[in-house]
């Protein structure tokens, strides 16, 4: 429980550096778009309110979820994490559309620019500073399975990809005195942030309504497999629910029906063990324990088996169809629904 807070404690002190980064590197923008009258470094400027905005966004999100079960929320606070990464994505999407209609105004209209050296010096270093503290936030919400830290990070990268073009443009506009070029390179890094904001967006509605995340799915049904006991007919009717780090797990798990209650709550706690043991996450389970039906002998591997009613054909692999299947494990086609 402990090192649960602690882990928290990080995830939000991380996210507190993002916050005053983000406020430092806005204000850093707004100088060079003053120096330089670039409607692009403005563009990028204007984007990094939005940086600003998500990275407190993600600060209470993180302090929402650190908040234990309570009578109105059973399954946590972890669902928030979702809304605000979903709303972080959006505001980038918005955020692209800045640019694009700043460069579009930028080709009608026409700029001149000035102190472009100095402006392209002062990007480059907001460029460099939001790379690095997005490659960390994104590496330590992996490690933490933090959607809010992995969005900051994609967020800040994104940044860093329109940033890194404005001084493109810059640099190519000092040199050639092209001054539209700056505007059509704002363009092209808007329609590339509108994607990066579409696909946070997705993961995290993917992850309101509980959609089936393969990775993790294929994750479970390895351990499984790869360490499944002869007592374990099978396994089946699987759902994950995902609440911020946390995960939900539920499932029927089909037992000899002669077992009584202690042997086939011990097989029970025996897949619980094995699947808290070898996935770094904070897992609820609430399994199911289903009795053997005469359809499951050609499939049971338990040798010398005192009711077998029929003769043991092959073993069933566990895929991610037959275990989120809602029927028991069969090779004959018939079916027995729970």
């Amino acid at each position: 429980m402990n090192t649960q807070k602690n882990t928290h404690k990080e995830k939000i002190g991380f996210q507190k550096l993002i916050a005053i980064f983000g406020i430092i590197l806005f204000i850093g923008k707004i100088i060079a778009w003053k120096l330089t009258s670039s409607d692009a470094v403005f563009s990028d400027a204007m984007e990094s309110i939005v940086n600003v905005i998500s990275a407190f966004m993600g600060l209470y999100s993180l302090h929402l979820a650190a908040k234990p079960k309570d009578e109105d929320h059973p399954y946590g606070h972890g669902k928030v994490e979702f809304v605000t990464s979903g709303i972080e994505g959006a505001l980038i999407a918005i955020a692209g559309v800045m640019i694009i209609y700043e460069g579009i105004h930028s080709l009608i209209v026409g700029k001149t620019l000035s102190k472009i050296d100095l402006g392209i010096w002062i990007i480059a270093a907001t460029a460099i500073i939001n790379y690095l503290l997005g490659y960390i936030s994104i590496k330590k919400g992996e490690r933490e399975n933090s959607l809010v830290l992995i969005s900051s990070g994609k967020h800040l990268q994104s940044d860093t990809i329109t940033t890194l073009g404005v001084v493109a443009s810059l640099v190519i506009v000092y040199f050639t005195k092209i001054y539209w070029l700056d505007s059509a390179v704002a363009l092209s890094f808007g329609v590339y942030i509108i994607f990066v904001g579409y696909k946070i967006v997705r993961k995290s509605l993917s992850g309101i309504m509980d959609e089936q995340d393969p990775e993790i799915l294929n994750q479970i049904i390895k351990i499984l497999e790869k360490n499944r006991h002869t007592e374990w007919i099978d396994v089946h009717n699987m759902k994950i629910q995902q609440f911020g780090s946390s995960l939900h797990i539920d499932a029927h798990i089909t037992l000899p029906w002669y077992y009584d209650l202690r042997d086939a709550h011990s097989e029970m706690e025996n897949v619980i063990l094995l699947l808290a043991g070898n996935i770094k996450r904070s897992i609820e389970f609430n399994f199911h324990m289903d009795d053997c039906k005469p359809i499951s002998c050609p499939i049971c591997q338990i040798k010398d088996c005192p009711v077998r009613e029929k003769d043991f054909i092959k073993r069933v692999e566990w895929t991610p169809e037959n275990v989120t299947s809602v029927d028991k494990h069969t090779i004959h086609g018939e079916e027995e629904k729970n």
